[in-house]
């Protein structure tokens, strides 16, 4: 009595719980809308939130990070000229890091000049990712289900950068970037010739459409789909694995109990996975913008150089 009864109570809590995602690991990832018009037009979402949410963080954030980075006031002496704070020290290295040891390798004197779009790209990606692991859509959710109903709304939450249209937001702004600073560069006659890839030019109808579409189309969709596609794995994975513990705890304690204790660990051990990728994925988008950027120049510098 006692086994069937304590697993009738954990398999109500759980299925009524946060842990829906047992039937459908997709619901507790996709995005969740707040208000949408009657003809179907959302008007704020749980994405929409936390991308508000993101830019608050870092206009806020980063004037104060600024702030400590900054040189002091000369009665400070030589500790003027040092970082105040961890999280400024951690946010310097970083940036100085991307700056030097990433970026200006592949585009040498216009390294200074791309590198605010860059630090905005992958802090902005870094920011959002992180946001999508704090479980704010299961706060909004929790009392949604407690009222006997199905969570349909959030203010925030949810992983932004696993909704295509933003990352295919990004990528757009990136593939502007990246076209615009290769004319700017190139002029628009450098910019045309360089997409016939050097080829000779009765192959020019076939390498020019290729070339053309490669930077224009290609290489964003590229951008957009590795983030959307890397961010939504791992939390509808996380989500499966919850799901087994509210459908475990169904055939009973015996069952339960341990299947509750290896997606536990399990989940913990996605968790920091999660992390990891989160800031792999952002470092991967702007290095790549930056690859792309430093692959359309002058043809005295080779692509496989640029590339390496």
């Amino acid at each position: 009595m006692l086994e069937a009864g304590l697993s009738g109570i954990l398999g109500g809590v759980l299925d009524r719980g946060m842990l829906f995602a047992a039937t459908d690991p997709v619901q507790h990832v996709v995005n969740h809308p707040l208000y949408q018009t009657d003809s179907g037009l959302w008007i704020w979402s749980g994405n929409v939130g936390n991308l508000l949410l993101t830019g608050v963080i870092m206009i806020v954030g980063f004037k104060w990070i600024a702030g400590k980075i900054d040189t002091g006031p000369e009665s400070e002496g030589h500790g003027r000229y040092v970082t105040k704070g961890s999280i400024p020290h951690m946010v310097e290295i970083m940036c100085v890091y991307l700056r030097d040891e990433m970026v200006r390798p592949l585009l040498r004197d216009r390294t200074d000049a791309m590198m605010p779009f860059l630090w905005t790209v992958f802090f902005f990606i870094l920011i959002n990712n992180l946001l999508g692991l704090v479980p704010i859509l299961d706060l909004f959710h929790l009392p949604q289900l407690a009222a006997g109903g199905e969570p349909h709304w959030a203010i925030f939450g949810g992983t932004a950068t696993q909704n295509l249209f933003v990352t295919g937001g990004l990528a757009l702004i990136a593939g502007i970037v990246i076209n615009v600073a290769a004319i700017k560069r190139l002029g628009i006659g450098g910019y045309l010739h360089h997409q016939t890839g050097g080829a000779p030019w009765y192959v020019w109808p076939i390498v020019f459409p290729i070339e053309v579409l490669g930077n224009i189309l290609i290489k964003p969709a590229a951008l957009a789909i590795r983030l959307f596609a890397n961010m939504t794995a791992g939390h509808i994975l996380l989500a499966v694995l919850f799901g087994f513990i509210g459908a475990s705890w169904e055939k009973g304690i015996g069952i339960g109990a341990p299947v509750t204790v290896v997606s536990v660990l399990g989940s913990v051990a996605i968790y920091f996975l999660e992390i990891f990728v989160a800031f792999l994925q952002a470092f991967i988008f702007m290095f790549l913008t930056a690859a792309f950027i430093g692959l359309l120049d002058h043809h005295d510098h080779p692509h496989a150089e640029l590339a390496h």
